[in-house]
């Protein structure tokens, strides 16, 4: 089979369980969305006739999910079931193109009353700047504020008040195929540094293993960001905007190249599904079983590995540090925004509850189901210690691991321009890594400046 032909078939087989884990990155998430709403030009992109007319206060419950949320977690219409009369929806969104919500909000209304699929760095602080959703903290219940993991709980708060109550936790990790590295002569065990992953890609490469050593997903928040955190997380600026010029982010870019070297050459290239978000070539590179490793979110290799003659050779692992390096990573939390035009507050609360506590959906995500494997964890102690003192027999043995991640990872700053300054540094660090630019400080510098550039034209 050609490759080309090979790349078509993976997508076919997997772009429909494309899934988000970032779920984020479109390129004119600036343009239809900040935009609009935050009296930018622009804003007559959107057509009042896309608008629904107020609805009425007896409504019923109106959630909408993203539709990928639906797709990988089958147990959902269980916990409808468990709300009579519920109008549950499916979102108006494609890579977080959040400007139906926002032109709603602009004339003081709401098709729907909560939305699931917010990521707290992405979108959460332009809906908040366009008034599109309202804080938690009247109607959540104070057991379940207590209830959430430290970490998880401060990347839904802006100014004290929880914009984000969290559900699908993702952490960046590492992976491996077993029966690749093991038949390269590599010990099977996770590389602990950067200089032991490059060594070891390169021995699947030379060994004719695979053909490619490593792979990575080319977006800066699933690899800029992660790898310059395992360097140190010091690298935000008092803005909260991430510091390209830091000494740890031009190391971090230093490695990508030396990784993209050895990996396949459409890396690059923007993924087939969801505003080219999903699908990506890394993800087609895994599945295929043409790469020995792999570094992203957790739930990417457990869901690719679907697709191999045995897909018990996948292993998971910490992402690799720089020597002497913090040793940290990224993680984010796909959760639920309450939409301040909406209805029904109190009993939104209640279904969320119900949601995110829901023992079906976590078991169907973490072991897996015809749907997919998407392997989200929960973001709640009091799971993890029921899990602790009767560990269920479907749980597999990467939990522990993944949750253990999360206790060295860092959110990435909630900024207006959480998500863009990433957009807007791909193309600059793209022509680095295809050798078309050579000075690596030039290039973040570049990046900063059309930051910086796109922040002043605002």
């Amino acid at each position: 089979m050609s490759m080309r032909k090979e790349r078509e078939f993976v997508l076919q087989a997997a772009s429909r369980q494309a899934l988000l884990g970032g779920q984020i990155d479109r390129r004119e998430f600036l343009s239809r969305t900040l935009m609009a709403g935050l009296g930018m030009a622009g804003i007559g992109a959107v057509a009042k006739s896309s608008i629904m007319p107020a609805l009425a206060q007896d409504r019923p419950l109106t959630p909408t999910f993203y539709q990928w949320i639906q797709d990988l977690h089958p147990s959902i219409p269980k916990v409808n079931e468990r709300f009579p009369g519920v109008n549950y929806q499916i979102a108006p969104v494609e890579g977080f193109g959040i400007e139906r919500f926002v032109a709603e909000a602009k004339n003081g209304e709401s098709t729907w009353d909560v939305y699931v699929g917010q990521t707290p760095f992405v979108e959460m602080t332009a809906m908040i700047k366009a008034g599109v959703i309202e804080p938690w903290d009247d109607y959540i219940p104070k057991e379940v504020l207590d209830d959430m993991i430290p970490s998880i709980r401060a990347e839904g708060t802006i100014d004290g008040k929880l914009y984000g109550w969290p559900f699908l936790l993702d952490v960046i990790g590492n992976s491996w195929h077993s029966g690749i590295t093991t038949k390269a002569g590599l010990a099977d065990k996770a590389p602990e540094t950067w200089d032991e992953h490059l060594a070891n890609s390169k021995a699947v490469v030379d060994s004719q293993a695979a053909p490619f050593g490593a792979a990575f997903d080319d977006r800066g928040w699933r690899s800029l960001a992660p790898m310059t955190h395992s360097m140190s997380t010091n690298v935000y600026t008092p803005e909260g905007l991430f510091n390209f010029e830091s000494d740890a982010a031009i190391e971090a870019l230093k490695l990508m190249k030396k990784i993209f070297a050895m990996s396949t050459p459409d890396l690059l290239l923007e993924g087939s599904s969801d505003g080219g978000v999903n699908g990506t070539p890394d993800e087609v590179a895994f599945a295929a079983q043409r790469v020995g490793y792999y570094s992203k979110y957790f739930n990417a290799p457990l869901r690719m590995a679907q697709y191999w003659d045995d897909p018990k050779a996948l292993r998971l692992g910490p992402l690799p540090k720089f020597t002497n390096g913090e040793g940290s990573t990224v993680f984010w939390t796909t959760g639920c925004a309450l939409f301040k035009h909406g209805k029904n507050k109190e009993k939104v609360a209640e279904y969320i509850k119900a949601l995110t506590y829901d023992m079906q959906i976590w078991q169907d995500s973490i072991a897996g189901t015809a749907s997919g494997h998407p392997g989200h964890l929960p973001p709640y102690k009091s799971i993890y210690a029921g899990w602790d003192a009767n560990k269920p027999e479907w749980m597999p043995e990467f939990v522990p691991l993944v949750r253990g991640q999360l206790d060295r990872a860092k959110a990435i700053n909630n900024h207006l321009f959480g998500l863009q300054q990433f957009v807007i540094g791909k193309p600059f660090w793209d022509a680095y890594l295809k050798g078309e630019e050579t000075d690596e400080k030039a290039v973040m510098k570049k990046i900063t400046e059309a930051v910086k550039a796109e922040i002043n034209r605002g």
